[in-house]
């Protein structure tokens, strides 16, 4: 009797965050805020039963077929990437401390600097205020920032959980669409007159 293995991936489930999923040269790199608790159970980005992310990336053709928080780890080979500023997993927002974004601007600049991503995409304008806190009393819009993270630019997407009602789902996709529009393209690109993260305002 011939006995076959079969090599089943990894689980990434881990109390402490989920895995990234990156690689070198990366086009657009995702930031979100933090694990959900049934993301970090199960081991996958964005796998809340309302969360509309995968589905906000297949509609707006920045992937080209359908997939599912299952997928997450594929999404390197299509040239994009996924963390979070903030590892641990919570049911909301609310209980973060200002502490552990300080402490998550950190390690995502390192990681910024470590994959060179073409774009940094924000899922949240909670993520680009704990990034910029000078600008907390201003109005951010989304789409392509000012700004830059090491150097890198910056662009601000609504978050995509079921919890964002600020939001609807086809303003959403518009947002998504545009991201897609702006990185087709690398000379829609300039860095020249960005301000780096961290930097004053100007005039």
């Amino acid at each position: 009797m011939i006995r076959t293995t079969v090599r089943q991936r990894p689980k990434t489930h881990s109390h402490k965050g989920l895995t990234d999923h990156i690689q070198p040269g990366v086009r657009i790199l995702f930031v979100g805020i933090n694990p959900g608790l049934r993301s970090a159970a199960i081991g996958h980005h964005f796998a809340g039963h309302s969360n509309r992310f995968w589905k906000l990336l297949y509609e707006s053709k920045l992937v080209s077929e359908p997939l599912t928080y299952q997928d997450d780890w594929r999404l390197p080979e299509m040239g994009l990437g996924l963390t979070n500023i903030i590892q641990r997993p919570s049911a909301g927002i609310d209980v973060l401390k200002p502490m552990e974004y300080a402490t998550g601007q950190k390690r995502l600049v390192a990681t910024v600097r470590r994959y060179h991503p073409h774009t940094i995409a924000l899922l949240g304008v909670t993520i680009y205020r704990a990034l910029f806190p000078k600008q907390h009393s201003e109005r951010i819009c989304v789409g392509l920032q000012d700004e830059t993270l090491a150097g890198h630019p910056i662009f601000v997407l609504p978050n995509p959980s079921g919890r964002n009602a600020h939001y609807s789902y086809q303003a959403m996709l518009i947002a998504f669409r545009t991201l897609a529009e702006v990185t087709s393209n690398p000379l829609e690109h300039p860095t020249g007159g960005m301000r780096a993260a961290g930097s004053s305002k100007r005039p």
